[in-house]
């Protein structure tokens, strides 16, 4: 797994930017994308905390939605304080240990860190791929973000084999995604036996995009999926 893209939707303090972008400099984040901030991204109090990492507030990339702060990405990986939250959403959530094994063979991730005082809404966690949280005192389990941030960039970064990115080309891409997707779309698009297609077709993208599939799955369950429909309209 490269660097996760970090992504801070409405962040509303700059202190919090500031310690943001000091840890994402410890863990070698070069760029920062903020969703429609609430406050100045490099105004005095945030250049103050980041320290040395000021430059990521100065660069950081201003975007009006969050999906065009993960375009690009292969999997967008939501978080919360409150996971039951994300179940809610119909989607899994799992602890930070526990994800690793489903981004580690995904090339580009989105961390999506949801706002300082509410965190995302349950219509944005829909977006992501999974939801991961980080386990906590049941008295008071929701940590500062920027705490919340340097414990998840932690985990998912710690223990990085250093040949993976050799075998990056045995891993299906985001065009094998979308044509199977599509795929699996044709095959149930007219069945009434089924009420809401869409969110079928959503979980089935997302447990393609966890499962970090190899191009030869993708293409093997392509075949069927073709078969299937082409049966189907004989």
């Amino acid at each position: 797994m490269q660097n996760p893209r970090v992504v801070l939707v409405e962040p509303l303090y700059q202190i919090n930017l500031g310690y943001i972008a000091r840890v994402a400099s410890n863990f070698g984040i070069k760029k920062l994308y903020l969703v429609r901030p609430r406050c100045r991204h490099n105004g005095k109090d945030a250049i103050k905390y980041s320290k040395h990492a000021y430059s990521l507030l100065r660069e950081a990339k201003l975007c009006r939605s969050i999906d065009e702060a993960t375009r690009g990405c292969d999997i967008v990986v939501g978080t919360t304080g409150l996971w039951r939250k994300s179940s809610d959403s119909f989607f899994n959530a799992y602890a930070v240990q526990k994800s690793k094994r489903f981004l580690k063979r995904n090339r580009k991730v989105a961390l999506l860190m949801g706002r300082d005082d509410t965190g995302l809404t349950k219509e944005e966690l829909q977006k992501c791929d999974l939801t991961i949280f980080i386990p906590a005192s049941k008295e008071y389990p929701v940590l500062n973000i920027s705490h919340a941030l340097a414990v998840i960039l932690y985990e998912l970064m710690k223990g990085q084999l250093e040949n993976e990115d050799s075998m990056e080309w045995a891993y299906a891409d985001q065009k094998s995604i979308a044509g199977i997707s599509r795929l699996f779309w044709n095959s149930i698009r007219d069945r009434k036996d089924i009420r809401n297609k869409k969110a079928v077709l959503f979980a089935f993208e997302h447990m393609v995009k966890r499962s970090g599939a190899t191009r030869k799955e993708i293409n093997a369950i392509s075949v069927a999926l073709s078969d299937k429909y082409k049966k189907k309209w004989r």
